[in-house]
């Protein structure tokens, strides 16, 4: 007996020992192994796909539910290839961090997006059969990212593909920021003086810049970043919540120190998962405003996209009356993107927002403000996209008490198309209020376009209040296929022209009409779209902001615009002020009435 407990101990010890314990000592001679390095290549696909690799070298550097982190601690000297890598287990790993290992596993590239998906793979190694060497390590060093270290690309994303970005053969990590970050991929990183350039998103996101914006391209005066046409700010890191607490920000505001945490890609970005907690200071950035009251025989006109507002919505109305009475001087008329009817997203044949434009009228008499009226046409069902049941549409209120009125006419449908007509010389609309060739394909699925002439003391302005269809659906930046495909924007081009086609044939019966054509059109100044509706018939009022002005929304850390307002030539001739009244964008989604900014302009009508 004694002999066969002997051989059980020993056989138990060896068990151990092949099974995670320190199976070597300092002094053994590691194995000869596949080097991270080797697996990830320089390159976004690893050259050794699908294939066994043997005695992968490196320390614990951070643990998920599913897996953890594998870092060479003998890196190479290319900066190109990275030497970190994330092991798949499928659940939680018994190991540690700082545990030192060797794994043997399949090298696969796995796309959160599955089959089809334009998102690129992250590089990892599954079926892993683990050795632990060793505990209590020190963790390799992480890359700074910024100076002392590596200084991301802060113009262009990628500019050596098209198409693939996965079968190129052009790996330009000095260069392009998707090269730069896959390049980092899995490893420890470090941003220092980060600050926030979006608030906190519903997916627990804040979008930052390091060394204070120094390296950053154009900063907002308030803390943000702006696009422009030829950089997306591809020096963005996105800061995720996968391992730790990410906190509520505002724009601006500054971590307290280094961020740490290890190189990720999920859903079409590279992110930062810290590993470490993350705290920022607040800089006390405010909602902006009030403005000025407008003077004698001037118009304040404002275009705000209020975020899926139905009649249910009683504390949001008082919320959005505020903004409107004491920040935005309660402008004479406000087209409005997203007005649902009035039991919003509850699926009934329910059309009429009547309730929802009475509860912001209600809302805004009790702030203090002034009685307005509204006009409105009631869509189809179901026929023009956004929430399902929300039957979304754009349309005006505007005041009572400063002279405005609509100009006497038929009131149009939802299917009926509204005419331009030329009276004896004099312009004319068939509809008021109308539909613009609510019919046409262009408009599937899509809000249509709203016109109304109002009489503003005798001065006749046609008011034009689109939302093109979403970008939704287009490849992301930080995507595989580059230039990124932006799918959404035929319709946005077809819409464009339509109501280009429409202001025209207005144009060519009275050259001197007062048109505004305003609303969320879902893309940017110098986009396709926005270019091909304007044309050298109408100018874009955004254009006479300073470029670090020009936003009215955030969306993973870029400021941008989307909300717009464009006027004809004799309209332009009588602007006073423009303005975007920065109110929501910037601030964390929990602390916001809605994800756009309103933008305000001023006319003298005298």
């Amino acid at each position: 007996m004694t002999k066969y407990l002997k051989f059980l101990i020993m056989l138990l010890v060896v068990s151990v020992v092949l099974f995670g314990c320190d199976a070597f000592s300092k002094s053994t001679p590691l194995p000869e192994g596949d080097k991270i390095s080797e697996i990830q290549g320089a390159e976004h696909i690893s050259p050794l796909k699908n294939r066994p690799v043997y005695n992968v070298h490196g320390i614990v550097t951070a643990i998920r539910a599913d897996g953890f982190y594998l870092q060479d601690p003998n890196p190479d000297d290319d900066p190109a290839t990275s030497d970190g890598i994330f092991v798949y287990k499928g659940m939680v790993p018994g190991i540690k961090v700082g545990d030192e290992v060797l794994v043997n596993a399949v090298v696969e590239e796995f796309n959160a997006g599955g089959i089809g998906s334009t998102y690129l793979t992250i590089t990892q190694l599954e079926n892993p059969y683990i050795e632990v060497i060793s505990n209590e390590n020190d963790l390799p060093e992480p890359v700074i990212l910024g100076e002392g270290g590596r200084i991301p690309p802060s113009q262009v994303i990628e500019d050596d593909a098209n198409g693939s970005v996965s079968k190129s053969d052009v790996f330009d990590p000095e260069n392009d920021g998707l090269d730069f970050f896959e390049s980092l991929e899995g490893m420890r990183v470090q941003v220092n003086d980060a600050v926030a350039v979006s608030g906190t998103s519903k997916y627990k996101e804040i979008a930052v810049v390091g060394d204070n914006g120094t390296h950053a391209g154009v900063m907002t005066p308030r803390g943000g970043l702006v696009i422009q046409a030829d950089d997306f700010n591809p020096e963005r890191i996105i800061l995720d919540d996968g391992m730790r607490q990410i906190p509520f920000v505002t724009t601006g505001d500054k971590a307290d120190g280094p961020i740490v945490g290890v190189m990720d890609y999920t859903y079409g970005n590279y992110k930062l998962q810290a590993t470490q907690s993350v705290s920022f200071s607040s800089v006390g950035l405010e909602p902006e405003g009030p403005v000025e009251p407008v003077g004698e025989g001037q118009i304040r006109i404002a275009d705000y996209n209020i975020l899926n507002m139905s009649s249910k919505d009683l504390d949001r109305a008082e919320y959005l009356a505020d903004q409107i009475v004491n920040q935005m001087a309660s402008p004479d008329i406000i087209g409005f993107q997203e007005i649902q009817d009035e039991d919003g997203s509850t699926s009934t044949q329910s059309l009429s927002a009547d309730g929802t434009y009475q509860i912001i009228i209600d809302a805004i008499l009790a702030a203090g403000g002034p009685e307005y009226g509204f006009v409105d046409i009631d869509p189809e069902l179901n026929r023009d996209g956004g929430v399902p049941g929300g039957n979304i549409r754009v349309g005006f209120i505007y005041r009572l008490d400063r002279g405005i009125s609509l100009v006497e006419g038929p009131e149009g449908d939802a299917t009926t198309a509204t005419e331009v007509l030329n009276m004896d010389g004099a312009l004319a609309l068939s509809l008021n209020p109308g539909r613009i060739d609510p019919t046409n394909a262009a408009f599937g699925d899509s809000r249509k376009p709203l016109v109304v002439t109002f009489d503003v003391n005798g001065e006749i302005l046609y008011l034009i209040n689109n939302h093109f269809n979403s970008k939704g659906g287009d490849s992301s930046l930080f995507g595989d296929e580059q230039p990124p495909v932006l799918e959404s924007e035929i319709q946005r081009l077809l819409q464009a022209q339509v109501v280009h086609d429409f202001v025209a044939e207005m144009l060519a019966v009275d050259p001197e009409a007062n048109i505004v054509v305003m609303g969320d059109l879902n893309d940017f100044q110098f986009s396709a779209p926005v270019q091909l509706l304007q044309r050298d018939i109408l100018t874009n009022l955004v254009d006479t902001l300073p470029v670090e002005e020009r936003y009215s929304y955030i969306y993973e850390g870029n400021s941008q615009i989307l909300d717009q307002m464009l006027v004809s030539q004799n309209l332009f001739g009588k602007l006073v002020e423009y303005d975007i009244l920065h109110l929501n964008s910037e601030f964390d989604y929990q602390n916001r009435f809605s994800d756009h900014d309103p933008v305000l302009a001023v006319f003298d009508l005298n």
